[in-house]
């Protein structure tokens, strides 16, 4: 021994470079035996827990209506984290009678209770886990225990509640969300809320009303978007008070509500929407113009063919197709207006609807138009191209559009 520490010593300064050598070789070992053993633990592991998740899936059925005794495996802690991971996932393909039964499984056997266990005295990735586990099952009685994790100081934990309320998809869980937004403010990112509120608000939107009316303004934008899409029927005419409110966003929400509403009164209101600033809510007033399919919506859908947005004119062009209205007297008007990016936008639409034949058809043997304008349609119509020279009712149609409006 003391000859080697003198051959070290007779080294000099290279003997540190050779122990760094040696050091670096010893570690080297010892990670990569690490790595190994780790390997072949978490091999011998996976292949025990699809071993025996195979067993279980045999006996599944007498598993869940409770043949097997639940002590059988309740009281293995890999057993049952196995039968817990397996009813979940079979609750994302379950239908409804496959779901209350599942249901009905984890309650009787105290699967529920451990959840809701797990997500109020765990910390961390548990907690978290738990909370996504509960929303999954979609159990009423796990509501109390999310509401309590959107107060957790921890941003993870706020946003794993979220979501588990957000997979509920039921009213009662968008009014715990609801409360605690007015309680706190908007304390995590605005689109997961959005999307958790989008889940459990549709079956209820008019829950949002109130807070829509009280709410600050940073909550109150994010809610005007999930208004604006759940927004349906049921609500009548109660969003009428945001057609001329400052929030596009609520703006756009009543736009799309108005498609359900009584033709006269929407067509007033829908027609000055189609008119907004803001282009998301000149879309949502135009397609519920077509929703309506009234023959007065018309001029308004020709001036959204006219419209600055893309977006808008293919709506407005897709809207005028689907009408009931007769073909020619429409596309002579589109004619009229001389708008090239409208009558592209109309073009496309009666192509994607497979009607460019029809209208060329009735374009023919309409009697309502005479030859020289016939002639002028049919090239428009051929060509996708306006003529050179103003048609011939231009003024005619651009009077009466206006006045129509």
């Amino acid at each position: 021994m003391g000859s080697t520490f003198d051959s070290f010593r007779r080294l000099g300064p290279a003997a540190f470079v050779l122990k760094a050598i040696v050091s670096m070789i010893v570690a080297d070992v010892l990670l990569l035996g690490f790595i190994l053993l780790r390997r072949t633990y978490r091999r011998r592991y996976f292949a025990h827990r699809d071993a025996r998740q195979f067993e279980l899936r045999q006996s599944w059925d007498d598993l869940i209506s409770g043949t097997i005794p639940y002590a059988t495996w309740r009281t293995k802690p890999f057993d049952c984290q196995l039968v817990e991971t397996m009813v979940l996932d079979a609750f994302e393909v379950a239908g409804p009678a496959e779901s209350a039964r599942l249901l009905k499984f984890m309650r009787a056997s105290g699967l529920i209770e451990k959840c809701i266990s797990d997500a109020r005295h765990h910390q961390g990735w548990k907690r978290h886990r738990a909370l996504v586990a509960l929303g999954r099952t979609r159990a009423p009685e796990s509501i109390p225990a999310l509401a309590e994790g959107l107060r957790d100081r921890d941003l993870e934990t706020r946003l794993a509640a979220l979501r588990g309320l957000g997979r509920m998809v039921c009213p009662e869980a968008a009014e715990e969300i609801l409360h605690w937004v007015g309680e706190v403010g908007l304390v995590v990112p605005a689109l997961p809320l959005q999307s958790a509120l989008v889940l459990s608000c549709a079956e209820r939107p008019q829950i949002l009303l109130p807070y829509l009316q009280h709410a600050a303004p940073a909550v109150r934008e994010a809610l005007g978007r999930v208004l604006g899409e759940v927004a349906t029927a049921s609500l009548g005419t109660e969003l009428l008070q945001f057609a001329d409110d400052d929030l596009p966003e609520l703006r756009a929400a009543a736009a799309r509500a108005l498609s359900f509403a009584e033709p006269r009164l929407a067509i007033n209101v829908l027609s000055e929407l189609a008119k907004d600033p803001m282009w998301f809510v000149r879309l949502r007033a135009i397609v519920s113009l077509g929703k309506l399919s009234q023959p007065a919506a018309i001029p308004f859908l020709l001036q959204g063919l006219s419209d600055s947005n893309r977006l808008v004119r293919l709506r407005a062009a897709e809207a005028i197709v689907d009408s009931p209205a007769e073909m020619v007297p429409i596309f002579e008007q589109l004619v009229a207006m001389r708008d090239r990016y409208g009558l592209h936008a109309y073009l496309t639409a009666l192509e994607n609807a497979g009607l460019q034949a029809k209208l060329e058809s009735e374009t023919r043997t309409s009697k309502q138009v005479n030859k020289r304008t016939k002639t002028i349609l049919l090239e428009v119509l051929r060509t996708g191209t306006l003529p050179a020279e103003a048609h011939p009712s231009q003024k005619r149609v651009s009077a009466a559009v206006g006045s129509s409006s």
